[in-house]
Formats: C-alpha cells, structure tokens, sequence
C-alpha cells in the first residue's frame, strides 16, 4: 500500500511563506499527476495546483503568482511553495497522486495524503 507522507505545514503570519512536501514511501515507477488540494472548515476540498510528469502544472486562480508546485520525479516527492499567504489559505493541505504505477503490481491507482494543517494568522 502506498502512503503520501505530507510534511511543512504549521503556523504563519499573513504575507508569510511556507513550503509543503509529500513523499511517496515505497518504490513505485511512475506517477502521472501530484496535487495539492486543501478544505478549510465547512468548505469542500478544492484544487489548489496541479503537475503532471513532463512538468506541466495548473493552479487555482486563488493562489496564482503567489503559489508554485514542483515535484522530484526522482523521489516521488512533490512539493508547494506557497509566498504571500493569508488568512483565507487557512486550511488542511492534502497531496494526492494519479495514475501511480508500483512495482510488482498491475494497474495505476490513485492515493491520498493524511493532510497536513496550515493556518495564517493576520
């Protein structure tokens, strides 16, 4: 079974920067897309950014320009930058990945992070 092991998130003030990561914890060949996704109280979970594995991303116009996703093809590892926070980012930042392919097995499956809290305090 592969776990999304999400790290980063915390406690920062608005304008501030975190980054989050999320790492794959067992061999598997490829990965099509890495997301992040996140659910602030009583909203459903959103898009936040997404890349694919030629480096193509998508991001939700809430956090363009402000918001950069990049992932290690080589760790199975994708990461969020995120600049310029604010309060309304607050929310469980959840990583999730597409089309995993694991060595040994058939299929391509799809898999989510525990999440991780972030909280911008203003």
């Amino acid at each position: 079974q592969v776990q999304l092991m999400e790290s980063g998130g915390g406690l920062v003030q608005a304008g501030g920067s975190l980054r989050v990561s999320c790492a794959a914890s067992e061999t598997i060949l490829s990965i099509n897309d890495m997301g992040w996704y996140r659910q602030a109280p009583g909203k459903q979970r959103e898009l936040v950014a997404v890349i694919d594995s030629g480096g193509r991303t998508n991001y939700a116009d809430s956090v363009k320009g402000r918001f950069t996703i990049s992932r290690d093809n080589a760790k199975n590892t994708v990461y969020l930058q995120m600049n310029s926070l604010k309060p309304e980012d607050t929310a469980v930042y959840y990583c999730k990945a597409r089309g995993v392919v694991r060595a040994g097995t058939a299929g391509a499956y799809m898999y989510w992070g525990q999440g991780t809290q972030v909280t911008v305090s203003s």
